[in-house]
């Protein structure tokens, strides 16, 4: 009987809740880490998070930093409620060292140095700052030195070990560390509008009041401390 008894005492405690889950682009991570708490985090590119979505990832919610990858999500299926919660501004880094460039001279001032992107057909900070280069009809004679990464993070790294002379990040990027420095800053007419979007993947209510949370009061002012502009 004792044993018939601890065996039901086992299967009548509560079990704890498994922790709401949130597919972040990485350059969201300084004020999400601050607002997460117990939430689990898992930061990419955008691209590469939309991807694994559709493909059955056990997210919650999703967080990116690109309307198209979104709207591909939206077209899947597979989010809800979705919406902007933030913007930033795009920017060229060097070491902190290095001295302001005029962006029509970054050629020039790269020389036979690298630069470090994200993805440019993957990585929103790499779209949008291809799509600037083009604009300024740069992008041909910097291409040859693009080194480009899974995500604006590892961009922003790359310039601050002195492994590449300059990158193209978000303004916000450029703010976490003094190993660099904006030496340039790209005109948002000369790229798509940079657009943070998330949406509801699973139907947990947790994850709906993180995502209410995101977007309110508490949620929106962890945003502008790092840097970020309002949606």
């Amino acid at each position: 009987m004792k044993l018939i008894l601890s065996f039901c005492a086992l299967f009548a405690a509560p079990v704890a809740a498994d922790p709401i889950v949130v597919f972040a682009a990485a350059s969201l991570k300084g004020p999400l880490d601050q607002i997460a708490g117990d939430i689990v985090v898992s930061y990419g590119g955008s691209g590469a998070l939309a991807r694994q979505i559709k493909q059955g990832a056990p997210a919650d919610v999703v967080l990116l930093a690109n309307d198209a990858w979104m709207q591909d999500l939206i077209d899947a299926k597979a989010v809800t409620d979705v919406a902007d919660f933030a913007s930033n501004s795009l920017v060229v880094i060097g070491p902190a060292d290095a001295p302001d460039v005029a962006l029509d001279d970054l050629p020039n001032a790269l020389g036979n140095g690298k630069l470090a992107m994200g993805f440019t057909q993957a990585v929103p900070a790499g779209i949008y700052g291809r799509a600037a280069l083009e604009n300024l009809d740069l992008w041909v004679a910097v291409a040859p030195n693009v080194v480009e990464l899974d995500n604006v993070r590892a961009a922003l790294t790359l310039v601050a070990r002195g492994e590449a002379a300059f990158g193209i990040t978000y303004a916000t990027d450029a703010l976490i560390t003094d190993a660099v420095r904006i030496v340039a800053r790209l005109d948002p007419a000369d790229h798509p509008p940079i657009r943070y979007r998330g949406g509801l993947v699973s139907d947990d209510p947790d994850a709906a009041v993180f995502w209410d949370t995101l977007r309110g009061q508490a949620g929106q002012a962890a945003f502008s401390t790092a840097g970020f502009i309002a949606p």
